[in-house]
């Protein structure tokens, strides 16, 4: 035998189990990224249960590696996550400005609610923030040019004090005109899609704020709390002090006719 020559009957057992050992964690760091690969191609077609699959299985690959402090490990893993999917948005859909806000926005949520006891909780939760912004962002898809005027108005303004008298004269169109038009492509009174898109951006405050319930209603322009949870209620299913504190309960989101989530 060459004096450089190696072979496994060369090897003892405890050098041919290290070596094993290093060999599966070779393949299980290629199979890390070619898994968040799959997760990214997911979260941007909008497949938000794949995303959630393969987030936790990111967690739970780095909960078994060894020699290090898992809850950290973690934390810094989601950090670096959320800038991958920052710069991603900020070559689509944000600008420079709404990218780097996205992502101080992550790193807040990441400090203030991933704990130890609810990191798999909390993995689901940062895809749905993922998703929040995704869809969000997405470009009216009614065909019909009053219609996604009007939708990209209130979504502009939905922190506003809207009626449909208000946007019928931003519009310089007349109100039963308005209404009318709305109704017959959308399936829904304009008065219905203002409080839906209400409600819909409301969530975010109460799952990733501190701002108090009354001050999300008044936020919106809701005449008062109760009305706020009543609506938040009819539209989502839960109140908001119940979404606020379950996360498992799911964002509600409002499907305009022909829109796929």
């Amino acid at each position: 035998m060459e004096k450089n020559e190696v072979t496994e009957k060369s090897i003892s057992t405890n050098e041919l189990k290290s070596l094993n050992e290093r060999r599966i964690n070779i393949l299980n760091k290629e199979s890390f990224f070619t898994t968040e690969e799959r997760l990214l191609e997911h979260l941007f077609k909008l497949e938000k249960s794949e995303a959630q699959k393969h987030l936790r299985t990111q967690v739970a690959n780095l909960m078994e590696y060894p020699k290090v402090e898992v809850f950290s490990h973690i934390k810094y893993y989601c950090i670096a996550l959320s800038s991958i999917v920052a710069r991603r948005l900020g070559k689509t859909i944000l600008t420079p400005s709404e990218a780097f806000d996205f992502n101080s926005t992550c790193i807040v949520l990441i400090e203030k609610r991933l704990k130890p006891n609810i990191v798999m909780e909390f993995a689901d939760e940062l895809i749905e923030y993922y998703m929040y912004i995704l869809t969000e962002k997405k470009s009216p898809q009614v065909k019909h040019h009053i219609v996604n005027k009007v939708i990209q108005y209130v979504n502009s303004e939905v922190e506003s004090l809207l009626t449909v008298e208000g946007i019928a004269k931003h519009l310089n169109i007349s109100t039963s005109h308005l209404s009318r038009v709305f109704r017959e492509h959308t399936k829904i009174t304009l008065v219905e899609y203002i409080s839906i898109r209400k409600v819909e951006e409301s969530q975010y405050y109460l799952r990733f704020t501190e701002k108090k319930i009354s001050e999300v209603s008044d936020q919106f322009h809701f005449c008062n709390q109760s009305y706020f949870t009543r609506t938040f209620k009819k539209y989502s299913g839960e109140t908001p002090k119940k979404f606020r504190s379950n996360l498992s309960v799911e964002y509600f989101r409002f499907l305009l006719p022909g829109e796929e989530m």
